[in-house]
């Protein structure tokens, strides 16, 4: 072998690698689904999801990388009630005839060894975007039981104000802090 491309047929390996080691996952919409709490006029805390979120993440953890893309259903809220679940698809609140959809991409992760531990990606929500950090707790992969295929799993978490997207009905009665909660499961794509 000539020396002199030595380094480029290293590079080229390298590069080969590290593109085989990024794996791709499709969300598991059975067991990803978001969560959010507000305080309620100063008397309790109140939990609303989101039925329906579809996304990929990408995910190399070897080299410390990776992405997700995350889209949510804003018509499968779930507050427990069909007359609430109504009132919080109006506008004032998610406004779900003009803002159908709520996504989150990011692919800022921080990582603790080979666990990624934070995400910050962009949140479009009433049709503005803000970044949002996300925390991951409890990250997880190994070989599902009954999928015979890896899984990743993790909890997520973050706290926004709603003000900031433009959701102000009722502030400051019902809060404006939102915290969110998400269990997320992604199934490892075949192919990757």
């Amino acid at each position: 072998m000539n020396h002199r491309f030595a380094p480029l047929a290293l590079v080229g390996v390298l590069a080969a690698t590290s593109a085989q080691a990024m794996e791709t996952y499709t969300l598991d919409s059975n067991h990803s689904m978001p969560v959010f709490e507000v305080n309620h006029l100063g008397f309790s805390t109140q939990r609303g999801r989101f039925n329906k979120a579809t996304g990929k993440i990408s995910l190399d953890r070897a080299a410390q990388k990776a992405s997700v893309n995350v889209t949510i259903d804003a018509n499968s809220i779930d507050m427990g009630l069909a007359k609430w679940d109504a009132a919080m698809q109006e506008e004032g609140f998610f406004n779900n005839v003009e803002f159908p959809t709520i996504t989150f991409k990011g692919d800022n992760f921080t990582f603790d060894g080979d666990k990624p531990v934070a995400v910050t990606g962009d949140l479009t929500l009433l049709g503005q975007t803000h970044p949002v950090r996300l925390t991951i707790a409890n990250f997880t992969c190994k070989a599902h039981p009954m999928f015979k295929r890896n899984v990743c799993g993790a909890d997520l978490s973050a706290t926004i104000k709603r003000s900031a997207w433009g959701m102000t009905k009722y502030l400051p009665m019902v809060g404006d802090e939102v915290r969110i909660l998400i269990p997320v499961e992604a199934i490892k794509d075949e192919q990757s």
